[in-house]
């Protein structure tokens, strides 16, 4: 028998991605967070456009920790180059919501959301009711 038969046992085809790349549902975990990020960001930056013109933001996915330490931040605030760093750990803060798929994308998006708040309320010395009203 042929590998080719074997492959294609029941006349179907052969096996190949459910969707194509370019839609939402073949996305990695990784560039779901990325996008859930991205979306809170924009949403909370956009009345300090000013304000936060040099900041960057990114995502990475663990902090380094050093060894005697037992916390392990889900953000940080660096400075890199002179400008100020945003950035929001993926894996720690995956770990943080569990559930279904419905409720972690809740849980994780305001998650990001509390993040990015009070990172930028550190950075602009104002407490986090300023920089996000609705909060």
């Amino acid at each position: 028998m042929s590998r080719a038969k074997r492959r294609d046992r029941h006349g179907r085809g052969l096996r190949g991605p459910l969707a194509p790349p370019e839609i939402p549902i073949s996305l990695t975990r990784s560039e779901k967070f990325d996008d859930l990020v991205r979306d809170e960001v924009q949403r909370i930056v956009a009345p300090w456009t000013e304000e936060l013109a040099g900041v960057e933001f990114a995502v990475e996915d663990v902090p380094e920790v050093p060894a005697d330490e037992t916390r392990v931040p889900l953000s940080a605030l660096r400075h890199v180059d002179g400008n100020p760093r945003v950035i929001i750990y993926r894996r720690p803060v995956e770990a943080r919501s569990t559930g279904t798929p419905e409720k972690t994308d809740r849980e994780l998006s305001r998650l990001i959301h509390d993040l990015v708040v009070d990172e930028l309320a550190g950075l602009l010395n104002l407490p986090p009711e300023t920089i996000d009203p609705e909060d």
